[in-house]
């Protein structure tokens, strides 16, 4: 069982509570040890309540103004004790512990000068998985606390490496993390050995999103005491895992986020998650584009190679190929002289000019496989080589 301390002060979203209530059990040393009729304070804002603690050392803070900055605090034989900072719930409630000390349990003295043994670690229940989208990409956050809940330092059996997942860029470690952390490429390591008490190590990367969807499959080398995902929202932002035993939206700081929580995972479990509705630009367009192009290509190449006895169809096709050249040349010609005076999109621009180009040369190659019977008055537009608007 973790040490109870070292869940003291963390709120946990729960579905059993009323909209806009906080629970705070008040606890000595273990979940056995309740401290009843005793006062807890919660701070709203500039505000501050105080409830006295029922028979199962339970304290509730009903009616909370949804989105309000709390925190709660109480002071147990001298020693003071305090929650992490956390927004009122909008929707059902949350519950924490506040643990004092057992003065009866004396904790082993910490020799973290002492040689180190070989020992596990844990990455510890304050550890989160911290993803934001953004334009076609999501920006990854991985904070993680390796704890090690020896009284010396550990090595463990065997090293602290994993791999960030498939498709990332940019992988770093972040201002703050301990020395002990590198990377390299996708390759994390956290050199030992491991003080006694925690080790704070927070890697950030980019995984790419062009079609509106990431997959994180990740494999950790120590167990994990529970799994923690916060997703800002962004539009139909949406978080999927078959590991997550609860979601639920958190207002913080005039953004929502998806919060996500679920039980232990062990040492070399996958880690699944998913996470849609990205921001992204549709590339249907560019697709249909594409296929047009790839048609007119193959029209211009059976135009240039089938019999030519039927004179008729042979004029029909290239009065048609003349209309669409001249209509491909006029939208070039537009959107350069949209490009020119600084109004549209620079990359969707840069997209149409490449498909514009590709189709007009495909048109004058088909036109160019009619040959000598071609019509003298537009042989020498067909002959000529392309020349594109703005091009140097």
């Amino acid at each position: 069982m973790p040490d109870a301390k070292e869940m003291s002060g963390i709120p946990r979203p729960v579905d059993d509570l009323p909209a806009g209530t906080v629970s705070v059990r008040l606890i000595r040393g273990s979940l056995a040890n309740n401290i009843t009729n005793h006062p807890v304070e919660l701070r709203v804002g500039s505000k501050v309540l105080t409830v006295k603690t029922d028979d199962s050392g339970r304290a509730e803070f009903k009616d909370l103004t949804p989105g309000a900055t709390v925190k709660a605090s109480a002071d147990v034989d001298g020693e003071h004790l305090e929650s992490q900072e956390f927004p009122a719930p909008a929707r059902g409630g949350i519950r924490m512990l506040l643990v004092a000390t057992d003065p009866d349990k004396k904790a082993a003295p910490r020799t973290p000068d002492a040689p180190a043994q070989t020992g596990p670690v844990v990455i510890g229940d304050q550890s989160r998985f911290v993803m934001q989208p953004r334009e076609e990409a999501v920006d990854v956050f991985y904070l993680l606390d390796i704890a090690n809940n020896q009284a010396m330092p550990v090595n463990p059996p065997t090293p602290f490496v994993f791999d960030m997942p498939t498709g990332a860029i940019g992988t770093a470690i972040m201002e703050g993390s301990s020395p002990q952390a590198s990377v390299k490429g996708l390759r994390v390591t956290v050199q030992g050995p491991f003080a006694p008490g925690h080790t704070f190590v927070q890697v950030a990367t980019e995984l790419p999103a062009p079609g509106g969807s990431i997959e994180i499959v990740q494999r950790l080398p120590a167990n994990l005491v529970q799994l923690a995902v916060v997703v800002k929202r962004v539009g139909e932002t949406t978080l999927k895992s078959p590991q997550l035993k609860e979601q639920r939206d958190m207002p913080a700081d005039g953004d929502v986020f998806i919060a996500g929580t679920g039980g232990p995972v062990t040492a070399g479990q996958p880690i699944e998650l998913v996470v849609d509705g990205v921001p992204h630009h549709s590339q249907a367009p560019r697709q249909v584009a594409l296929s047009l192009a790839s048609v007119i290509s193959l029209l211009g190449v059976w135009f240039a190679t089938r019999p030519t006895g039927d004179a008729s169809a042979h004029a029909t096709e290239r009065k048609r190929l003349i209309a669409r050249r001249e209509k491909l040349f006029n939208e070039l010609t537009r959107i350069e002289h949209d490009h020119r005076s600084g109004r549209g999109d620079d990359r969707r621009y840069a997209v149409r000019r490449g498909e514009l180009v590709a189709s007009l040369e495909q048109v004058y190659s088909a036109l160019d496989g009619h040959g000598p019977e071609a019509e003298h008055a537009d042989r020498a537009g067909a002959a000529a080589p392309l020349a594109v608007p703005g091009a140097s």
